[in-house]
């Protein structure tokens, strides 16, 4: 089993935390584990998440930064780790008063196997933030902790003045945060893609009826839903693993999360590593024994396609021989990074 990405669903209460979780539990296929507190109304549709997991994992007793220290959530997140379940991602929907940065810490820090950070998705009410939010001279801190900033409502502003708004919320998130996305979006109408993968796995009978209507079809033609671009490469031989690393920690413009599989020469063997990055999180861990190196996937917004399809075959273009023992450093530090 792969690490299962824990994604952290923030934003205050009424920007469109829930109503952003129930749209993307709807993705048919995708298997979702969901940890919630039970500080405030969060209204998530029970019947998306029955089947997946026996029940939502709940904390309770307020923020879920202010959880006390007997691994609240980590109990959470070991429960939904449980091989068994098969989930391709957790998602921890934290109350309105919850602080991004904390989060962002406990999920980044939790001593939990099998998970790995999967990045923070900050929901904002472009109606209303920028009197309730971001209303000082320098921005808020959340914006430091975000990798995915969805501008949410913007159907509740005039078309003309659209653009405007998500440029300023872009131009004060790059004041603190150079890596994050900014997206707008309509009633949390985000691509699933942005967040996780699905797993091919066939759904046991009788599971996730609800998510059985068709997504793909009621979305496809929807102006307002937000859909994903993604570019993906392949490969053969060993490739140079400061190629990829360059390629790890400097993406192509507009690439919120890098995925795939390459293969190392290391000393007399070959070694393959699954890769993920998101946002400014790298992760590095032993492929499965019969994963396709090499191959890498590129999955953001209004991409570049023909230049991100060439910073990918640049990264995989074979080496013959030892690589340079600098690439094979950096490549062991996040390794033990992602350990």
């Amino acid at each position: 089993m792969q690490p299962i990405p824990v994604i952290a669903l923030t934003g205050y209460l009424g920007a469109g935390k829930t109503t952003l979780l129930n749209h993307v539990l709807r993705s048919p296929d995708a298997r979702i584990g969901v940890v919630i507190n039970d500080f405030g109304e969060l209204n998530v549709d029970a019947g998306l998440v029955t089947g997946q997991v026996d029940e939502p994992a709940s904390i309770a007793g307020g923020c879920i930064c202010c959880l006390p220290d007997d691994g609240g959530l980590d109990v959470a997140l070991a429960r939904l780790a449980d091989p068994k379940l098969r989930l391709d991602a957790i998602i921890v929907e934290a109350s309105g008063l919850a602080d991004p940065l904390a989060i962002a810490r406990m999920l980044r820090f939790s001593g939990v196997d099998g998970v790995r950070p999967g990045g923070v998705v900050d929901v904002l009410d472009a109606v209303t933030h920028f009197q309730t939010v971001d209303r000082d001279p320098t921005p808020p801190a959340r914006y430091a902790a975000a990798t995915l900033v969805v501008v949410n409502k913007l159907d509740q502003i005039a078309e003309t003045d659209r653009d405007a708004v998500l440029q300023r919320v872009e131009g004060r998130v790059r004041e603190l945060n150079p890596h994050a996305q900014v997206v707008g979006a309509v009633a949390g109408r985000i691509d699933p893609a942005l967040l996780y993968d699905v797993s091919a796995a066939e759904e046991e009978s009788g599971q996730l009826t609800l998510r059985e209507l068709s997504f793909d079809e009621a979305h496809a033609h929807d102006p307002d839903h937000v859909h994903a671009d993604a570019v993906t490469e392949i490969g053969d031989g060993c490739v140079d693993p400061g190629a990829v690393i360059d390629l790890l920690e400097d993406p192509p413009p507009g690439v919120y999360r890098l995925k795939g599989t390459v293969a190392i020469r290391y000393r007399s063997t070959t070694r393959a590593y699954t890769v993920n990055v998101v946002g400014p999180s790298i992760h590095l861990a032993a492929a499965p024994p019969r994963a396709r190196a090499n191959s890498l996937v590129a999955i953001g917004m209004h991409l570049d396609v023909d230049a991100v399809a060439k910073r990918l075959r640049d990264a995989l273009l074979p080496v013959e021989g030892a690589p340079p023992a600098e690439g094979i450093r950096r490549l062991q530090r996040y390794r033990r990074l992602s350990i």
